[in-house]
């Protein structure tokens, strides 16, 4: 049994970053000019609140579809579960109440949908997009959204695509 404490989180990781990458980036060929529209949807839920729930659940529902059940599952055993939760989350989004963010959630929300995308022009990286993307898509959803239980499908995706890059990068 000691040759589990040889093992780091890298071993875990079941796809290179190069594949990663290269995923995203078919990804987003392919469903190029559809960012454009998900990004002025976006900037509706942030503007009207009586917008946020539709539009976030069409975002998750959509990522839950087109990114995890037909591009993740190719390089990860775990995305069906993870297209699964996306499409719970959806669910849950439109039998939500509607509410208004607070001012810091605002922030947040148009961080996930202007910085985000920034992350991957600055870095050389394939550009992630909220309603195209999981990590974007969860961080606006952290801002808009005031429910704990509406919080906490987004925490987790948002932990589980920091880590993957964290343990890429390193």
């Amino acid at each position: 049994m000691s040759e589990w404490s040889t093992y780091t989180l890298s071993d875990f990781l079941m796809f290179s970053p190069r594949t990663w990458w290269r995923l995203v980036e078919a990804y987003n060929r392919e469903w190029w000019p559809l960012h454009i529209a998900m990004f002025v949807a976006g900037i509706a839920a942030v503007w009207r609140a009586r917008f946020a729930p539709w539009v976030l659940a069409a975002a998750w529902a959509w990522v839950a579809w087109a990114f995890h059940w037909e591009r993740h599952v190719e390089v990860n055993l775990a995305g069906p579960w993870f297209a699964g939760a996306f499409a719970l989350q959806a669910a849950l989004l439109l039998a939500s109440p509607r509410e208004s963010a607070s001012r810091v959630g605002l922030g947040v929300a148009a961080a996930g949908l202007v910085l985000y995308p920034l992350v991957g022009v600055v870095s050389g990286k394939p550009v992630e997009v909220f309603g195209m993307m999981p990590d974007p898509t969860a961080l606006v959803t952290l801002g808009l959204v005031r429910r704990w239980w509406l919080r906490v499908i987004p925490a987790l995706a948002l932990t589980a695509g920091w880590l993957t890059r964290w343990v890429m990068a390193g």
